[in-house]
């Protein structure tokens, strides 16, 4: 499921985004502004009367997609991951390679996320208004043997209704792979209904974003309003942290051309460069498609390999995702005090790869709450933040995609090189 269709074409997203940031903007000036005007005047209360509702609001709307959205994408993904496996030697090591991929940078987003955060704070004026009551009302991180009693709910509702995402995604999961067991026409069945649901769920998150110039506005003014200027310095700073988990990606995409597909820094520099020109301009691995397959044709790989490799990679793998979905759920654990046990990173490692399987390859600002949601969920950490981070995801975005080509033409390289 690409999307497209379910969510608006890419030029729409695109602009969506850019009022989304717009508003982001206004927002943030009209906080400044009632911040500096407040002891003097007595409208300030009223405005913010009116946008903290109106934000909360927008943030639950966001909320009550998550589950039915990611509970459709994993069962989709999971399926197709399962076929792909079945297709042959290719595929099954097509597979094997990004799983690699993506669990070492998932391993290296949760050790050097936070050895920059205690290098360099998350700025603390801004971190109280942001988290408002969240930090307050995240769920105790349980110990280790309650973690794992936790896997497996006696009653996979409940657990559902409880906000209890781990079980209901490995429920998923494990659901999906007993679908695809069955007889063709049952599975065909399952998988059209599930790509409904997701279809339709789009559809939902499509109308909701069109009011995040709204939502996001409200939610500024208010953050703004108690903590300043610090706010924007906070948002600088989470853009830095989270792209640096990116760019571990691209240098292991490098470092797996070199090692792996015998290619020379320079020689993949040259061919992928130009896909990843693309991949900067559209923000998507969709977009980048043909680009990545002539720099495929530049390093003389098989039409065969990179035919079969990169839309695979396209349609159901993004290498980034795990390490820059933690980055941001890391980020926010701090910001609003929530101490990560190690239960609670392999947690989030788990969800984030199965997350990964039913990205749409679209510009991540759509994606971004569905993603990132779960994973928050899954390790206890509050949500409400992402409500105001999705305004600036189209800047991270950029090293999400560029890392996304550059990782998917190095992994065809590898592949194509094994099959010689």
């Amino acid at each position: 499921m690409t999307g497209e269709s379910r969510a608006g074409t890419l030029p729409d997203i695109r602009v969506a985004a850019g009022w989304t940031f717009a508003g982001l903007a206004a927002g943030l000036l009209s906080g400044l502004a009632l911040q500096a005007s407040a002891p003097l005047s007595s409208w300030a209360s009223p405005v913010l009367a009116v946008t903290e509702p109106v934000g909360s609001l927008w943030l639950k709307a966001l909320q009550m997609t998550i589950l039915p959205l990611v509970s459709a994408l994993i069962f989709i993904g999971v399926v197709q991951a399962a076929q792909t496996a079945s297709a042959g030697g290719m595929a099954r090591r097509t597979l094997a390679i990004f799983a690699g991929v993506s669990i070492a940078g998932a391993l290296v987003s949760v050790l050097l996320t936070p050895m920059l955060l205690q290098a360099f704070p998350v700025p603390a004026g801004a971190a109280a208004a942001l988290s408002g009551e969240s930090a307050a009302g995240a769920t105790a991180l349980p110990g280790f043997a309650d973690f794992l009693g936790a896997l497996i709910p006696a009653n996979v509702i409940e657990a559902a209704a409880g906000g209890a995402i781990l079980p209901v995604v490995l429920f998923m999961a494990l659901f999906a792979l007993a679908a695809s067991r069955l007889a063709e026409e049952p599975v065909r069945m399952l998988y059209a209904l599930f790509e409904a649901i997701a279809g339709a769920m789009m559809v939902v998150i499509g109308w909701v974003l069109a009011l995040a110039p709204i939502g996001v506005f409200a939610l500024a003014t208010g953050v703004a309003a108690q903590s300043g200027a610090a706010v924007v310095a906070l948002l600088g700073h989470y853009i830095v942290i989270v792209s640096i988990a990116g760019v571990a990606v691209v240098a292991g995409a490098y470092l797996l051309a070199i090692l792996a597909a015998r290619l020379t820094a320079l020689a993949f520099t040259r061919a992928v460069l130009p896909a990843q020109a693309v991949a900067i301009s559209t923000q998507s691995s969709l977009a980048s498609l043909p680009a990545m397959l002539a720099a495929c044709r530049r390093l003389g790989l098989r039409e065969s390999s990179a035919g079969f490799v990169l839309p695979l990679a396209v349609a159901l793998l993004r290498a980034t995702s795990p390490a820059m979905n933690l980055a941001v759920v890391i980020y926010v654990a701090s910001m609003t005090g929530v101490a990560l046990t190690p239960a609670a990173m392999s947690a989030g490692i788990a969800v984030s790869m199965l997350a990964m399987l039913g990205s749409p390859s679209l510009p991540g600002t759509i994606s971004f709450v569905a993603a990132t949601g779960p994973i928050a969920l899954a390790m206890g950490v509050p949500i409400e933040p992402l409500a105001l981070l999705v305004a600036v995801e189209m800047l991270p975005d950029v090293v999400r995609t560029v890392g996304n080509v550059t990782m998917d033409v190095a992994v065809t390289a590898t592949i194509d090189k094994r099959s010689e």
